[in-house]
């Protein structure tokens, strides 16, 4: 990978953009403006979600860009309260209408569970993704996954369903690799995808990580963008500042060690959301 344009290649045969934009919290001031910045600064890979409420948004950057659709690589993704075989076809139907697009490049179930305890999320998982399925063989969506699954959750689709996910999206970051979910996704190829790659503050503080990325004298954040290319794992960071925007794709001009790359998998449990697929929130509100 030598730019934010450069692909990794999905089980489809689709090529999935190496580094994209978050969009979680990017419109908070009810406006277009940060979705702007990013694409000036060359994104053109943006992860989106009906929960985000930053469709629209999105769509309004891209229309304004005056750059063509299909030059850009657009994921959204079901909530938990859209799930279901006729109601996530309603909301994908909707996050085009937002999108103001005819396609999609990927849609995504968000989490695999509508809630807490949740028992027959087996069944509910199936039905929804029968209803991905259809979309992905309609043409309305190029690929189709999953975000916050643990082997347990795709087990169940890959033994239930026709179609394999091509991407697993998880939390992942120094300090919270999820090894066993992204070995399971590998074994099984299927892409991971990382929100949160960079963690929190406690992340950008770490004296380890600071040390780690002085000596290659990048910042701690590139340092953890850098590590999950190197996993072979698309990053999805976000900023408002298009200083860190343009900062945060500058990750391609060095490689971390192999010492390096054990010193930040091995980390003591750091930066973790507070968020698990099967016990809800344990710290912060849902992603």
């Amino acid at each position: 990978m030598k730019t934010i344009y450069d692909t990794f290649e999905l089980n489809n045969g689709i090529g999935n953009p190496c580094l994209g934009f978050g969009t979680f919290k990017s419109a908070d001031g009810k406006s277009a403006e940060v979705l702007k910045m990013a694409i000036d600064a060359g994104y053109r890979y943006f992860d989106t979600a009906s929960f985000y409420g930053t469709e629209p948004y999105l769509a309004e950057a891209i229309e304004d860009s005056g750059i063509k659709r299909e030059e850009f690589f657009i994921t959204s993704k079901a909530w938990k309260t859209e799930m279901g075989y006729r109601q996530v076809k309603q909301a994908f139907e909707k996050s085009l209408e937002n999108l103001r697009t005819d396609y999609l490049d990927m849609y995504l179930i968000h989490w695999p569970l509508p809630e807490e305890g949740y028992t027959d999320w087996k069944k509910l998982d199936i039905e929804t993704w029968t209803a991905l399925e259809e979309l992905y063989d309609a043409g309305k969506v190029k690929a189709i996954g999953v975000s916050n699954f643990l082997p347990h959750h795709i087990e169940n689709l890959l033994q239930n369903c026709r179609i394999k996910p091509a991407v697993d999206q998880i939390e992942f970051h120094p300090g919270y690799t999820q090894e066993m979910t992204v070995e399971y996704c590998k074994n099984h190829q299927i892409l991971v995808q990382a929100w949160s790659p960079i963690g929190r503050s406690v992340l950008l503080g770490n004296a380890m990580l600071q040390e780690i990325a002085g000596h290659y004298q990048v910042s701690v954040a590139q340092l953890c963008i850098r590590y999950a290319l190197q996993r072979g794992i698309v990053p999805l960071p976000k900023s408002s500042s298009a200083e860190r925007m343009k900062q945060n794709q500058d990750v391609f001009g060095f490689e971390i060690s192999r010492e390096d790359m054990f010193r930040m998998g091995t980390m003591a449990q750091t930066g973790w959301s507070g968020q698990h697929p099967d016990t809800g929130s344990v710290v912060a509100p849902s992603r």
